[in-house]
């Protein structure tokens, strides 16, 4: 007999879904299961974020520093890009604050400007669509054709590591906690970044120290991205073929919890499993085990 000679195979969110009905002994028939299922669904990719690292997600950012004045020297970058679509923005300057004439928000220019776009660090409010920003060096203005999304900054879950390159040269900086960037005395300090601190807020930020002393290096950092949300039936889900078992698992153990209690704790145990093959399997091969003690103080 032959095979198939197909690797293709995967399931849309209407199958994924009707697969889990039927392990909890029910029928896939109405809209509304359609929409309870799909809320479960990105519960349930939430809940893979919080257990731990899914590799497909990973993804490279390279982001040229900015060197700002001596005296706005602390530059605090978006995980991910904020781009604004202007007028005309080629009079503008790398690494010059913006202000909105109505808004009155304010953004550095962390990219230099094209021609009717530039990318900006996190705005410290919405930009009026149509109104005019000046730059704060260069005097310039234009118009805003639309208040920039913070989207795909706010997609990021964390950083994993980072360089700094310079001459072609990749040198190793190190995350510090937010309490350990607190204690730095002075902030401002310029010179080639050794070390970064990551703010995990809803539009998450890294921040640099010292701060960049040019605006020819380049920082370049591996950060975690959600996993796509599920918005229609017909959506397949933004896993690896691998995770296809412990999405079902998991789904139909969602569902469960609603509409078949009765099944909720054989359905769990089954997603349990699903998720631990797949996940001991979601690591890089090759890379041998590295334990690190933490060590904390004893208080009495």
């Amino acid at each position: 007999m032959a095979t198939s000679g197909s690797v293709d195979f995967n399931l849309d969110m209407a199958e994924v879904t009707e697969e889990a009905f039927e392990r909890c002994g029910l029928e896939f028939r109405t809209g509304y299961d359609s929409a309870t299922s799909r809320r479960s669904l990105n519960f349930l990719f939430a809940d893979w974020a919080n257990r731990g690292l899914n590799l497909w997600t990973i993804e490279k950012i390279t982001q040229t520093v900015a060197q700002l004045s001596t005296s706005s020297a602390v530059t605090t970058y978006p995980i991910g890009t904020i781009t604004m679509t202007v007028g005309a923005s080629g009079s503008f300057s790398l690494g010059e604050t913006i202000t909105g004439g109505t808004s009155s928000v304010t953004a550095d220019i962390i990219t230099k400007p094209s021609a009717t776009t530039m990318t900006l660090t996190v705005p410290s409010g919405s930009f009026t669509a149509s109104e005019t920003i000046t730059g704060s060096s260069s005097a310039a203005t234009t118009t805003v054709s639309a208040d920039p999304s913070l989207a795909d900054a706010q997609a990021t879950v964390s950083v994993l590591e980072a360089v700094v390159q310079r001459d072609s040269q990749d040198i190793s900086i190190t995350r510090i906690s937010r309490q350990e960037y607190l204690s730095i005395p002075t902030k401002t300090t310029q010179g080639r970044p050794t070390q970064f601190y990551v703010n995990r807020q809803i539009t998450p930020t890294i921040t640099l120290w010292p701060a960049p002393e040019n605006s020819t290096d380049a920082i370049i950092y591996y950060r975690v991205k959600r996993i796509q949300d599920v918005d229609a039936a017909t959506n397949t889900a933004d896993i690896p073929f691998r995770f296809l078992p412990c999405l079902v698992a998991g789904l139909a153990y969602h569902i469960s919890l609603k509409k078949a209690p009765q099944r909720t704790q054989i359905l769990k145990m089954l997603y349990e499993e699903e998720f631990e093959r797949a996940s001991s399997e979601d690591i890089d091969h090759g890379v041998p085990l590295r334990l690190v003690p933490t060590f904390q103080s004893l208080r009495v």
